[in-house]
C-alpha cells in the first residue's frame, strides 16, 4: 500500500524542512501553501514535495482540501511543525501493510512548549486521529479546532500508535501569546452565533479559573514546571478573551 503526507503551511520555513525530512519515506508529500513569502515552497520542493498554491480557507477546509488533493492509498495529515519520530515511521510503514489494517490510526502527540515537553495537564499523549485510507476520512470541528474523523459509512475500527507524533508548539511566549489572540478572535465568532453575547461574568471570569483549576491541579499540570505554569495561566486567558471578545463582537 502507498501512502500520501498532507500539510498545510503558510510562512513555516522554520519548522518545514524538519517535517518534510520526517516522512521522506512517504510515497507522496503534497503541501498545500496558501501564500508564503519566505522559503517554506522552496523548502518543501527541494524535499521532493509537491507543491499546490491554494488561498486560505481556513483550518478545516484548508486541511480538507489538502486530504483531497492526495492520490495515494493511505493519508497521514501533518501540521508544518509537527515531526514524525522514527519509531512513529515505522509503525506508519507497518501499519499500512499490515493485511488487515484498522480503518484509521491515532498519533500520540508529544507537545513541547518552551522547549519542555509537556506530560501532563491534558497534553500527553493528546491522541489524534491522522492516519486513514483515502476517501475515508475528513476534516472536521471550528476554525481554530479542527480534528479528523472517519466517515460513518466506514467501519469505526481505530488503533493507537505507541511512539509520538513531536509537536514543537511555541518557542517563545510572544508566538503562544500571538496565537492565543488570533484563536480568540475566531472563538469568539464562533460563541457568538451561539448565542454568548451577554458581558458574562461565568464566561469571563469563572469559567477560565475553572479551566485552570482543572487542568493545572486536577490534571496534575503543575508537573511540568514553571513553563506549565505559564501553558495553564494563558490558556486560561485564552477562554477568557474569547467571551469577552464575544460580547465586543456582539455590541
Amino acid at each position: 500500500m502507498t501512502i500520501s503526507v498532507a500539510i498545510v503551511a503558510q510562512d513555516e520555513e522554520a519548522n518545514i524542512g524538519r517535517t518534510l525530512a520526517s516522512v521522506a519515506w512517504a510515497d507522496e508529500i503534497v503541501v498545500v501553501d496558501s501564500g508564503s513569502k519566505d522559503r517554506t515552497c522552496e523548502m518543501a520542493r527541494e524535499h521532493g514535495a509537491r507543491v499546490v498554491a491554494e488561498p486560505w480557507r481556513g483550518y478545516v477546509a484548508q486541511k480538507q482540501y489538502a486530504i483531497d488533493s492526495c492520490t495515494k492509498d493511505w493519508v497521514l495529515l501533518l501540521d508544518a511543525d509537527e515531526e514524525v519520530s522514527p519509531g512513529l515511521a515505522a509503525e506508519i510503514r507497518a501499519a499500512v501493510a499490515d493485511s488487515n489494517p484498522a480503518s484509521g490510526y491515532k498519533l500520540p502527540r508529544k507537545n513541547l512548549f518552551l522547549g519542555r515537553w509537556m506530560k501532563h495537564g491534558g497534553f500527553y499523549p493528546d491522541p489524534k486521529l491522522r492516519l486513514f485510507r483515502r476517501g475515508e476520512g475528513f476534516v472536521t470541528g471550528h476554525d481554530p479546532h479542527d480534528r479528523c474523523e472517519l466517515k460513518p459509512d466506514v467501519p469505526q475500527r481505530t488503533r493507537q500508535f505507541k511512539n509520538a507524533l513531536i509537536h514543537h508548539t511555541y518557542p517563545n511566549l510572544t508566538l503562544y501569546i500571538g496565537h492565543m489572540n488570533r484563536y480568540s478572535s475566531l472563538g469568539a465568532q464562533l460563541a457568538v452565533s451561539k448565542g454568548h453575547r451577554s458581558f458574562s461574568i461565568s464566561n469571563i471570569v469563572l469559567r477560565p479559573l475553572a479551566t485552570f483549576v482543572y487542568n493545572y491541579f486536577l490534571r496534575r499540570g503543575f508537573l511540568d514546571g514553571r513553563e506549565g505554569l505559564l501553558l495553564h495561566c494563558y490558556h486560561a486567558a485564552y477562554v477568557s478573551w474569547k467571551y469577552a471578545k464575544a460580547w465586543e463582537l456582539s455590541r
